[in-house]
């Protein structure tokens, strides 16, 4: 065999080999792209979960406990804070993920 035909055979291997590893690396299903708009909406549900839930409690301990209207007034208020710290810790991940280098984010999901 010649050194000409051992360096393709190399070359085909090397290539061969290549091929293999990269159908081994783990593709992204999906682009991590989130538009304004559905930023704004997670926002918005994680409010009104809050006083929904708020609501929910409040009425709820007030029929079992005849208190009307108090806790549920109380409970919504709590809803509302929960619902306010909920948006405002999605904003500081929004954040964080805009402000990260998209090469950054690639290498820890590839590793």
């Amino acid at each position: 065999m010649s050194e000409l035909d051992e360096t393709n055979d190399v070359k085909q291997l090397e290539a061969r080999i290549k091929v293999a590893r990269e159908a081994q690396i783990p593709r992204r299903e999906q682009e991590e792209h989130y538009s304004q708009a559905q930023l704004a909406w997670r926002m918005v549900i994680e409010l009104v979960a809050g006083l929904c839930t708020g609501f929910g409690m409040g009425y709820g301990l007030d029929y079992v406990l005849g208190t009307t209207p108090w806790l549920m007034i109380v409970f919504i208020f709590l809803g509302f804070a929960a619902g306010i710290q909920t948006m405002m810790r999605s904003a500081r991940e929004i954040q964080l993920m805009q402000d990260k280098p998209s090469s950054d984010v690639v290498s820890e999901k590839g590793d």
